[in-house]
């Protein structure tokens, strides 16, 4: 990767954090926790989530064996049987605020559709 690549995935996981915290700040003014934990769970998940990818992107673009797709394919299986896992205990489990979850999980859409349009402009 260069460096402008690396500069870009760095400053997309600073804005990833940045993004959360505008909306935990905005939900703290609307004085309801059960919606502020929701945001703040699906927020660390997909930014947890963001992060495990990148890791593993990272590592699969340093190796050039065959075995790097079949490790990347089962690693990618690993996450998303994970982030069920994550999702069905606060859904189920700890009842979190759903639409408070849902803005939550939005985190990363709306930074990579920020980064987007800030390219294209």
């Amino acid at each position: 990767m260069s460096t402008e690549e690396e500069h870009l995935l760095v400053q997309m996981a600073r804005r990833n954090w940045i993004i959360l915290a505008l909306f935990l700040v905005a939900s703290a003014l609307m004085r309801d926790p059960a919606f502020s934990l929701g945001i703040l769970c699906g927020g660390l998940t997909v930014v947890t989530g963001y992060q495990w990818l990148h890791g593993a992107l990272v590592k699969i673009l340093q190796r050039s064996d065959a075995g790097a797709v079949r490790s990347f394919q089962t690693g990618y299986l690993v996450r998303l049987l994970a982030l069920g896992v994550v999702l069905g205990i606060l859904i189920a489990v700890l009842k979190v605020n759903i639409v408070g979850l849902v803005i939550g999980l939005s985190v990363v859409v709306i930074n990579i559709f920020w980064t987007t349009v800030k390219r294209i402009i």
